[in-house]
């Protein structure tokens, strides 16, 4: 059986609204494959999105555990986060987060902009990224010139640039149309039969019929194990 990638115990998340404290995970224990592919399923409140910025190190616990390939993310410092996560992790958004003002493959460059890497060598790997999601003939077309399934596939791109560990989507084809939504989730399919686990929080029954587990989430807490 593969390892656990992703080992969380007793996660507790509050927020505090006035005098009120509003708890969105309430004792989550979970455990994640390396290599998996995860859908994270139920009502808006549930907690999904939280849990996902929280294995992703966008936001810090109130109590509990989270360790991702053996690192326990709460001990870390904010930099130390902020270097982990530019690493270790690729994030697709259900707007897609596009500048407007740059090309797909500058969109794709940004997140190498942390690295060391010389110039040539982050233009070659955004254009590797893009010809992977199937747009390398869009490198130098701006996001107002893209389709919204183009938008999201240089998402994709921009996400797997730096060869991270997790991909973690939120809601990924929320805003797409049926077409669109199946050659992204089509995108996912393959780049997790490549590897690369992906947890993604979706409404969507049918984006969740193409991961290889689902999750239940209300009130804060899983309602059956991995299944």
């Amino acid at each position: 059986m593969p390892e656990s990638v992703v080992v969380i115990r007793d996660l507790v998340k509050e927020f505090h609204r006035g005098p009120e404290v509003i708890r969105v995970l309430d004792g989550l224990s979970l455990d994640i494959a390396a290599g998996d592919f995860v859908a994270l399923m139920g009502p808006s409140g549930s907690g999904k999105s939280t849990l996902l910025n929280l294995i992703g190190a966008l936001d810090r616990p109130t109590s509990g555990s989270i360790r991702v390939e053996g690192l326990e993310l709460p001990n870390l410092t904010d930099g130390a986060l902020a270097h982990w996560r530019a690493g270790h992790v690729g994030f697709i958004f259900q707007m897609y987060n596009l500048l407007p003002v740059l090309t797909a493959e500058r969109n794709v460059e940004l997140p190498l902009l942390l690295s060391k890497l010389p110039a040539a060598e982050r233009r070659r790997r955004a254009r590797a990224a893009l010809k992977l999601v199937g747009l390398a003939d869009r490198a130098q077309h701006r996001p107002g010139q893209l389709s919204g399934g183009q938008e999201q596939r240089v998402g994709i791109a921009r996400a797997v640039v730096t060869d991270p560990t997790l991909l973690l989507c939120d809601e990924p084809t929320g805003d797409l149309d049926r077409k669109s939504a199946d050659e992204v989730l089509d995108l996912l399919a393959t780049l997790n039969a490549r590897g690369k686990t992906v947890i993604m929080v979706t409404h969507d029954p049918r984006a969740a019929e193409r991961a290889r587990h689902t999750l239940h989430l209300d009130k804060g807490q899983l309602l059956e194990a991995l299944q």
